[in-house]
């Protein structure tokens, strides 16, 4: 399974590319959609759309997963982001991709950093994971492969990520499939 991970961003927007095979991530490429200084917001997500069309056209992911929306002290500044990351759902939809949809804590837990921890620590968990050689130019595509990871990680759980705008599986009585770690012995009848 090839995943295509997107840390949406209206001047810089990441994408990671991360193979899976059983329980190994393998490296694909990485790369930052750049706009910053090209123009108005339509010219800049006319950049984003050109450049993300491409890398879905030469890598031919399965799936996309994205970093969801987090809460912006500047509703300007989401409403933006929000413009970036239909750009990204739209090139996924036309493409016939189902995207799927992580928490930004989500993501930054599924790569083993977790807390108050920054940037630094996704990075650092994201070379380490990906046994990358040669440090990232920007931590965006950093955060794009670990959105890429996290929905490996995922897809490869019980508890399977949900495509965007799905609704709820229903509930699962998971008592029901654990084992108990010890049963008593049953007495003989006298």
């Amino acid at each position: 399974m090839r995943v295509l991970g997107i840390d949406p961003g209206s001047r810089y927007l990441g994408f990671g590319l991360v193979d899976f095979h059983g329980v190994k991530a393998r490296y694909v490429a990485h790369g930052v959609v750049k706009t910053e200084g090209r123009g108005t917001l339509p010219m800049r997500l006319q950049v984003i759309f050109d450049e993300l069309k491409q890398v879905l056209n030469v890598f031919k992911p399965d799936a996309v997963a994205v970093e969801g929306v987090f809460t912006h002290k500047n509703a300007r500044s989401a409403l933006i982001l929000g413009h970036a990351r239909g750009v990204a759902l739209l090139l996924a939809a036309q493409a016939g991709l189902t995207v799927y949809e992580y928490a930004p804590a989500r993501v930054k837990r599924s790569v083993g950093a977790g807390g108050n921890d920054g940037k630094g620590a996704v990075a650092r968990m994201v070379t380490l994971l990906l046994e990358l050689e040669e440090p990232l130019e920007r931590s965006d595509a950093y955060d794009a492969l670990a959105v890429a990871l996290c929905h490996g990680h995922t897809v490869r759980s019980p508890l399977a990520a949900r495509p965007h705008g799905a609704r709820k599986p229903p509930a699962v009585d998971f008592a029901s499939r654990l084992k108990p770690s010890f049963v008593a012995p049953r007495r003989a009848a006298s």
